[in-house]
């Protein structure tokens, strides 16, 4: 809940600079393009595998560009890329194993962005796809035997993978805006196997 008042805040912040003059939806129409930062959730809700059952939802720093086009008041499309952070949470563990310990989730995501136009701001909701890469690095401990001579058993050994998925993202938001700039707040998610990421955060964009 603490993500989504400090959204709400920022863009009503930036609704109430607005309130003095009188901007319409038409000066959002055409392309922009715009960049946004805020905190993410890198879910491990599922776990990446069966011998290594994990339940942890870390935070982290998000950010993403994006690129799209309103051609009419009600409805535009987009284009973006989100990086949901990278949060090396070293808590994901089973024994003496540590599982997803450093999943750093990707995406390129392309959707339909629906709007309810008011006179000085937007309420907006989207839906689309997204091919999402997820880095996942998992840390076994070696197996000691009675005969080591080299005196490495139990520690840590790295393992690398890399998960790509294309499934669906979804989100929504508010945005105020003055003639061709808009700030917004948004929770964007994406479906995934590993776990959902998602992200509040605020943006800025510039239509042409």
């Amino acid at each position: 809940m603490n993500r989504v008042v400090k959204t709400m805040v920022a863009v009503g912040a930036a609704m109430g600079a607005c309130l003095s003059s009188p901007v319409l939806a038409a000066d959002l129409l055409g392309l922009y393009v715009g960049a946004g930062i805020g905190e993410s959730t890198v879910r491990s809700d599922y776990g990446f595998d069966p011998d290594y059952p994990t339940d942890s939802h870390p935070h982290h720093t998000a950010y993403k560009v994006m690129a799209g086009i309103r051609p009419i008041p009600f409805l535009g499309a987009e284009a973006e890329y989100i990086d949901f952070g990278h949060p090396g949470n070293g808590d994901l563990f089973s024994g003496s194993d540590y599982y997803g310990a450093d999943s750093h989730p990707r995406a390129e995501v392309l959707s339909a962005v629906g709007y309810v136009p008011l006179p000085f701001f937007d309420v907006f909701a989207k839906v689309g796809v997204a091919r999402l890469t997820t880095n996942i690095n998992t840390y076994v401990s070696q197996p000691c035997t009675a005969n080591d001579p080299s005196n490495t058993c139990g520690n840590p050994v790295l393992f690398r993978q890399q998960e790509n998925e294309t499934k669906a993202a979804y989100g929504g938001g508010v945005q105020a805006h003055f003639l061709g700039l808009a700030v917004r707040g948004e929770y964007e998610r994406i479906s995934s196997a590993f776990g959902d990421p998602d992200a509040f955060t605020v943006s800025a964009t510039w239509t042409f």
